[in-house]
């Protein structure tokens, strides 16, 4: 019960980021530059350029000005300026996002308000390795546009 072993035990070495959530709060408003490994929740305004290997999660009233690159995006709040998420980006009915978007994969539920230049980079690669293949450019080069709804 109280010996010292401590096999299985792993106090605060852990290096998975991933897990960790950050908040940042209505009321507060950052400018700046963000680097982080882990999650975050937004509740407040952020200004400058912020990067995270983790989830982002923009509340209500939540806003983003400037640059933002993760893994994954929810919004039911702003966004304005240059947003990359390498996975999916979810809107939410509340949300309204203004700028250029470069994405994985796009959901966007009625109500949400989208007025962004916006590529899919999955589209992109797919295309790219049928021409490789037949060696001529497909003829339904036309639909890059348009993706699968996740």
């Amino acid at each position: 019960m109280f010996s010292d072993n401590k096999k299985g035990r792993d106090y605060g070495n852990s290096t998975d980021f991933s897990r960790n959530q950050n908040k940042i709060s209505e009321g507060t408003k950052i400018i700046g530059d963000i680097i982080s490994e882990g999650g975050f929740r937004i509740e407040g305004t952020i200004e400058g350029t912020f990067k995270t290997t983790g989830k982002v999660v923009v509340g209500s009233s939540g806003f983003i000005k400037g640059t933002l690159e993760c893994s994954d995006a929810d919004f039911e709040g702003k966004f304005a300026g240059t947003l990359n998420v390498s996975n999916t980006l979810s809107l939410k009915p509340t949300a309204h996002i203004e700028g250029e978007v470069t994405v994985g994969k796009l959901a966007v539920e009625p109500g949400a308000n989208f007025n962004a230049s916006c590529s899919m980079k999955g589209a992109v690669k797919s295309l790219g390795k049928s021409e490789q293949k037949t060696g001529q450019p497909q003829a339904q080069s036309a639909t890059q546009g348009q993706g699968k709804s996740a």
